[in-house]
């Protein structure tokens, strides 16, 4: 496993290896900990980036971001996190957030739920923003 953590909200927003790159990972930081066989092989040729959603205001995250998005030419933005976390599920929203800003953000939605993990698609995770809508779904079921 490569050396410390390296939070999303400590690295420069063009810094040479995204500039290079062009690929990024962010991940619940808890990832990499309690599944580090799953961390290791999407952290494989992509900037990883840890983001604890406890630690950090939404609004930083999609800032940085927005930022990182408006200055680099990402041709992959990788969200891994654990399913069923309320923190978690923040920053799958907040990539939402900034594809809206930026207009086209190349993105991956993963959640891990046991040791399988499975890709959201985008539209899955803009609905969980609406309650009445996820209210409907349940109703119709």
């Amino acid at each position: 496993m490569k050396g410390p953590y390296r939070k999303l909200v400590d690295v420069n927003v063009a810094c040479r290896e995204l500039r290079e790159s062009k690929r990024l990972l962010l991940y619940g930081t808890c990832v990499r900990d309690e599944y580090p066989h799953i961390y290791e092989k999407y952290a494989e040729d992509r900037v990883a980036l840890a983001v604890c959603m406890e630690e950090e205001q939404f609004n930083v995250i999609a800032l940085k971001l927005a930022s990182i998005a408006s200055r680099v030419q990402l041709e992959d933005t990788t969200v891994l996190t654990v399913d069923g976390s309320p923190h978690c599920l923040q920053l799958h929203l907040a990539v939402e957030e900034v594809d809206r800003i930026v207009r086209g953000l190349p993105r991956k939605h993963l959640v891990i739920e046991g040791e399988k993990v499975w890709e959201i698609k985008p539209e899955a995770v803009k609905t969980a923003r609406y309650l009445t809508k996820i209210m409907q779904l349940i109703e119709r079921s």
